[in-house]
């Protein structure tokens, strides 16, 4: 309660999310801030890893894990604000940031679905894709992923109140489309991993391709898997306007929290699945904070 009237008597100071009335306030409270750290470590080590080696730099793949990566660090940054503050994006909303750092799952959705068009064209068209497919041509799709996000944001913060609650619902209908998407395209990259790269010859190659495949399947399921609840509840109360569950803030929105774990499970994901990614990160993060751990 102390920390509760503190906050809330600085002037124009927002409050904190919880009172601290009871033990499950503490729990709240705590639980946010290890998810903050947690996710700004992990995605920020991935984050400088990238960065720091250039051999993964040229590779396309890990262009998309970079980008999910910086937008996941400022998720985990956002989550200092939003989940330790009382906030409620959306609308209406109290303390909000004009929905800027909810928007961040935004850039992460079209990034995926990009990630999984270009591992496709990999696999099953080499020969068009090593052409075509540049590596300037992908940093231009993930600064895009970017821009269209803030652009559509940007409009909605612009536009009347009616106007901007009629593109909010185009932007659910459009989130539909790409779900629907995402979802075709995981079952289409599960059978390409599993016949048509199996009848392959054994090589480094091979063994690259199937390693990216695996991360990319397993991060976008996880992303699905704790995004979809929010996206329903978000239908359910502001588009169809029948049902929903409304919550204090955003620090005791559990859809809310689902979606943003994905800030800690994306790059966990990518850290498990790509010994390179290891040992960049061992190499230029980990391995100069705990020299001796490394030695050993």
């Amino acid at each position: 309660m102390l920390l509760f009237n503190i906050t809330d008597t600085l002037s124009g100071a927002v409050p904190l999310a919880v009172d601290f009335d009871s033990p499950e306030d503490y729990l709240i409270f705590i639980f946010q801030l290890l998810f903050a750290s947690t996710a700004v470590l992990l995605a920020g080590t991935v984050v400088i890893g990238i960065l720091a080696t250039k051999s993964l730099r040229l590779q396309n793949r890990f262009i998309f894990m970079l980008n999910t990566s910086i937008c996941d660090t400022l998720v985990g940054m956002s989550v200092y604000y939003l989940g330790l503050f009382d906030v409620q994006e959306g609308y209406p909303p109290r303390n909000g940031t004009y929905n800027v750092l909810p928007s961040l799952l935004g850039i992460n959705i079209l990034t995926f679905l990009f990630a999984q068009f270009d591992r496709y064209f990999a696999v099953c068209y080499p020969l068009i894709y090593s052409r075509f497919i540049t590596r300037q041509v992908v940093i231009g799709v993930n600064v895009y992923c970017w821009i269209y996000n803030f652009a559509h944001l940007l409009a909605r913060n612009v536009l009347p109140l009616s106007k901007a609650m009629q593109l909010y619902a185009f932007s659910i209908v459009f989130l539909q489309i790409i779900v629907v998407t995402k979802v075709a395209m995981t079952i289409k990259l599960y059978v390409v991993a599993r016949y048509q790269l199996g009848r392959d010859p054994p090589s480094a190659e091979r063994e690259n391709k199937k390693e990216s495949l695996r991360i990319l399947i397993f991060v976008v399921i996880s992303f699905l898997i704790l995004w979809c609840p929010s996206f329903v509840n978000i239908v359910l109360r502001l588009v169809i306007r029948r049902g929903g569950l409304t919550f204090r803030n955003e620090a005791t929105n559990l859809f809310a929290i689902m979606a943003r774990l994905n800030a800690v499970c994306t790059p966990a994901v990518y850290v498990w699945g790509s010994p390179a990614l290891r040992e960049a990160m061992l190499r230029t993060v980990w391995g100069r904070m705990c020299p001796r751990g490394r030695k050993r």
